[in-house]
């Protein structure tokens, strides 16, 4: 069972990162893989159990939803209900914590999934670069463009 760990820090507080992750349905507005996204059923975006809906830019479409949501911990979990990529139980947390050092954020990105061991390597390596370190990359140009 794939394990993907992945954290940076960014220079931002976290109260600033936390208001753009914390949108669960947000992710279109910043992350370059993502193209469109919606929430089933028109619920609100932080609602436990809401599924969000999206479109990839390369024209797939996936459904996560939204496991848990902590403001107190800036922290949230989610799992992949349908997708075209041959991995199953996925199931991810986001947490920030306080960098008080420059008064920027810690990032920790992680998930467990399972696929078939023929794809395992690939699919791997695709969360970790392609959506988490994608993702990362994608924060601080958000970031700093709204600065």
């Amino acid at each position: 069972m794939p394990h993907i760990v992945k954290s940076t820090i960014l220079d931002a507080p976290t109260d600033t990162v936390w208001a753009v992750l914390r949108d669960f349905n947000g992710h279109d507005r910043w992350h370059p893989a993502v193209a469109s996204s919606g929430i089933e059923r028109a619920q609100p975006s932080d609602k436990i159990g809401c599924v969000r809906r999206f479109k990839l830019k390369d024209g797939a479409e996936l459904r996560e939803q939204l496991l848990a949501l902590s403001d107190l911990e800036q922290s949230f979990s989610y799992c992949l209900l349908d997708t075209p990529i041959p991995m199953f139980n996925y199931v991810a947390h986001v947490r920030l914590l306080p960098v008080t050092d420059g008064d920027r954020t810690f990032w920790h990105w992680e998930s467990r999934f399972t696929t078939r061991t023929e794809d395992r390597d690939r699919i791997t390596q695709m969360v970790a670069e392609d959506i988490y370190q994608a993702g990362f990359e994608a924060i601080r140009r958000h970031l700093k463009e709204a600065a």
